[in-house]
């Protein structure tokens, strides 16, 4: 396959990012994600595939029109039961859905919708073009985020390449749970990693999020020592990453990787990815933790400094 052939599945693409790097940037969200991340806010990240999302607050009910029930070939779409109210709704049996699309076609009101487009390179770097006079003046870039974007290694790395060729900025975000041989081929193209430890407890890491932490752990070690930059990114989640004995861990870890490391982001938890989890399955495994407080962010932020970090809340 050619390099402009390549293509890769995104799930968003935001402009005017600036929250994702330096200066004004361009986020690419790459679908697909191996972590299982119970807080995760951006759920419909999670799958390869292209998958079907159902917005309820858009659904105009059965009594004005559900072609969408008619048109489905598996029979995964059903009205709701008549319990009295105003709007009468659908339902979607997931365990039928075989996310081909064809009720997404029919449903002028936007309510269902299809999540995951395919992309080639030369379209993303069409994309990227428009953004450049934002970048220039903002000593912005591209970054390239997910789900897990190393996932997608072939279309990554080409794209991060076109960028570099065209002297853009750019930064990976990434969980660093990918082996370390697509890490090392993205060096050369990749500014800056954004990079993810959510817990240095490798019994717990495992039993939370799905996965050890070993590999992510050795990564981060492998990319400081190869003298590219860093900033890590820790998410404070109540009951789990919050503790000033969790911090003191990864601040730990994170002297240890030197001055690689330019920045520690503190991403406090919040809801917002509630009302995803809803658009893509019934039974949703939604961390139903409350937002840390300003006060213990503010601890945790001074803890990091006192370690002589360079701690910035998100």
């Amino acid at each position: 396959m050619q390099n402009n052939e390549l293509t890769g599945k995104l799930f968003d693409i935001k402009g005017f990012s600036v929250h994702d790097g330096p200066g004004i940037r361009i986020t690419l969200f790459l679908k697909g994600c191996p972590l299982r991340c119970p807080w995760c806010h951006s759920p419909e990240s999670r799958a390869f595939h292209t998958e079907l999302n159902w917005i309820e607050k858009k659904c105009v009910g059965i009594e004005k029109r559900a072609p969408c029930i008619d048109i489905c070939p598996q029979g995964a779409i059903s009205p709701q039961p008549d319990n009295g109210k105003e709007v009468r709704r659908i339902i979607i049996d997931r365990t039928k859905c075989d996310n081909c699309g064809e009720c997404a076609n029919v449903c002028t009101a936007g309510a269902l919708i299809m999540c995951g487009t395919d992309y080639t390179v030369d379209e993303i770097v069409e994309r990227i073009r428009r953004e450049e006079p934002f970048f220039n003046r903002s000593g912005g870039g591209v970054t390239i985020s997910g789900g897990e974007c190393l996932c997608q290694p072939e279309f990554t790395r080409e794209v991060l390449k076109r960028c570099k060729g065209k002297g853009i900025h750019t930064a990976v975000d990434t969980s660093g749970y990918v082996e370390w041989d697509v890490i090392e081929s993205i060096l050369p193209y990749t500014d800056l990693f954004l990079y993810d430890i959510k817990g240095i407890d490798a019994a717990l890491h495992e039993q939370v999020i799905g996965v050890p932490n070993t590999l992510i752990l050795e990564n981060a070690r492998k990319i400081a020592a190869a003298g590219a930059k860093i900033h890590i990114r820790i998410p404070v989640i109540p009951g789990y990453s919050d503790s000033a004995e969790v911090f003191e861990d990864i601040g730990k870890f994170v002297i240890e990787l030197g001055s690689a490391v330019e920045a520690v982001q503190i991403l406090p938890f919040h809801k917002l990815g509630t009302v995803k989890w809803l658009r893509i399955q019934n039974d949703m495994p939604i961390c139903e933790a409350k937002p840390p407080s300003d006060e213990l962010i503010e601890a945790r932020k001074k803890q990091l400094e006192d370690m002589g970090l360079n701690a910035i809340v998100y």
